[in-house]
């Protein structure tokens, strides 16, 4: 058995020395590339500290297509960066946060969109390939993505194991050293140029009504955050960003929700802008579904933003 045990270890030894540069030749070209609509040049300029920026953006999807830090910087002469993560809630922004901070100067300000689902984490892990370059043999990540379903410890473990089956990512990884990608986002930031859809229709019509499910760990983590950015003397403004008026109504327990964040801005003295009767939302040319603005809703709002932040003298 030993001697079986010994003749495997050196056969599969040389395909593990083979498949690690393999794995670092795919990973280096898919992190500069487009791929998962954008979120790995997130995750790259994180890595790469190259934000370029001290004053942040924190949120959903409704933070990555509402803050543009080109009018941001237009209006107020300060870079902004925006880390909005597409479909994930503060369990994964946290992980971002904290990746953040390893690799980047500490934050002059973190401005952090707020939505409905910001406390409700969701069982599987959206967009998982947005990780695939940054994985492996990373602890952080892997604690958080493991909570998830998606990937297994060996996917964080085994270089190249991760990849298989993946064909569109490893064909975006080996495409980069033949035609390299244009960015698809602005400092994290990407307008939609959409107009009014049905989703609202349809969810009415086969649900009626949602009831957010809170996450008591995504709540915890939520605390701790606004209690350690305090203490490392961290600004954070909490903002709640324009939603269409009509659908405010969707969620059965909005009430709730809308009442604990302005609870925790009272009980952890930090602002919070809630922009959600703003006259924006009540126009539906400014959005392409009820939770998300298009370009000419979201410049427009940064401009009101930026000139908040400005009077309530929230801008270093």
């Amino acid at each position: 058995m030993k001697k079986f045990i010994k003749r495997l270890a050196l056969f599969c030894l040389p395909i593990l020395i083979l498949a690690y540069p393999v794995d670092l030749f795919i990973s280096n070209g898919l992190r500069n590339s487009t791929y998962s609509d954008g979120e790995i040049e997130i995750w790259n300029d994180l890595y790469n500290g190259d934000l370029q920026a001290k004053h942040l953006f924190y949120g959903s999807s409704r933070a990555w297509v509402h803050f543009s830090p080109a009018v941001m910087e237009q209006e107020t002469g300060v870079p902004f960066y925006n880390l909005g993560m597409d479909a994930h809630n503060f369990y994964m922004q946290r992980l971002r946060h904290e990746e953040m901070l390893k690799h980047n100067p500490k934050p002059e300000l973190i401005v952090l969109g707020l939505d409905m689902g910001s406390l409700e984490k969701r069982p599987d892990l959206y967009n998982k390939n947005m990780l695939l370059p940054f994985m492996l043999w990373n602890k952080t990540i892997a604690d958080a993505a493991l909570t998830y379903k998606g990937f297994t410890k060996a996917d964080f473990m085994i270089p190249l194991y991760r990849y298989f089956g993946e064909f569109e990512a490893v064909k975006s990884g080996l495409k980069y050293y033949i035609q390299p990608d244009d960015r698809f986002r602005y400092r994290g930031y990407k307008g939609r140029d959409e107009e009014w859809n049905s989703d609202l229709d349809k969810a009415k019509a086969e649900i009626g009504t949602y009831t957010v499910n809170l996450d008591s760990l995504s709540i915890e983590l939520f605390k701790e955050f606004l209690v350690q950015t305090k203490a490392d003397s961290i600004p954070v403004v909490l903002v709640y960003t324009p939603e269409y008026i009509e659908g405010q109504g969707f969620v059965s327990n909005r009430d709730e929700i809308m009442r604990m964040y302005r609870d925790w801005s009272k009980e952890y003295d930090v602002p919070f802008l809630d922009y959600s009767q703003d006259s924006i939302s009540y126009h539906k040319e400014f959005f392409y579904n009820t939770m998300h603005m298009n370009r000419k809703g979201s410049e427009l709002f940064t401009e009101k933003l930026a000139k908040d932040l400005i009077k309530y003298e929230l801008l270093k």
